[in-house]
């Protein structure tokens, strides 16, 4: 219970610095709306495209999102020091892992649920309320994935010299499968390109495992990185 109460405290720490920085209102989602802004006069010359590839363009902008985050989350830590005082302190690594990994949650769900708004008003797309409980569950399990592998590798790469470039590197094709089952189970839960919304729970459970192995992995891992 002690690793839960000091992971929270750390998540609610890590949401109040966006909070007075809003970073995620002033960069992150601008930076988001213009990606999804961009595809659509890309592709606006066929409308039936557009709707087609949509849930992946959100997606897309959610990973690229992530990054900004992840890099952000971790020079709070790296600048001033924090991280290595709380491995000093005895602050167990797990709840470190668990505590920035949880605030990471909470603020790409925010951002998706604005980027899926965007793909209604830019894309044309409608969410029936037939898959709304299979979307809630793909975000839910999908944004755990991405951010226990987030949290992984900006650990790794807080204490590199490169870690600007170093962060896609390692993050970007470790959450390729996310990519590819959140869209496909998106496209099922938004009826695109005739997919089922039945297919959509197999990819469901593809993310569910992925976020449970890189969680627990993670947690496993995060001391050994950051301490070396």
């Amino acid at each position: 219970m002690k690793s839960v109460r000091i992971a929270w405290l750390i998540a609610k720490k890590d949401l109040q610095i966006e909070r007075r920085s809003r970073v995620l209102t002033n960069q992150v989602l601008p930076f988001a709306g213009v990606t999804m802004i961009i595809f659509g006069f890309a592709l606006d010359a066929n409308t039936d495209v557009l709707e087609l590839v949509a849930p992946g363009l959100v997606w897309l902008a959610t990973m690229f999102s992530l990054l900004l985050l992840v890099q952000r989350a971790f020079a709070v830590e790296s600048d001033d020091g924090a991280l290595d005082a709380m491995r000093v302190a005895g602050v167990d690594a797990r709840a470190i892992f668990f505590g920035k990994a949880t605030g990471l949650v909470i603020q790409l769900l925010v951002l998706e649920v604005v980027l899926l708004f965007a793909a209604v008003v830019l894309y044309a797309e409608t969410i029936p309320l037939g898959g709304l409980v299979l979307l809630v569950t793909t975000l839910v399990s999908a944004t755990c994935g991405l951010a226990a592998v987030g949290t992984l590798y900006g650990g790794l790469a807080a204490g590199s010299k490169g870690r600007e470039t170093l962060l896609p590197l390692l993050t970007l094709p470790a959450v390729a499968p996310v990519l590819i089952g959140a869209t496909r189970a998106v496209e099922s839960a938004l009826g695109t390109g005739m997919a089922e919304l039945s297919d959509g729970w197999q990819w469901v459970g593809l993310l569910t495992v992925f976020a449970v192995a890189f969680g627990v992995g993670g947690a496993l891992a995060f001391g050994p990185l950051i301490d070396e």
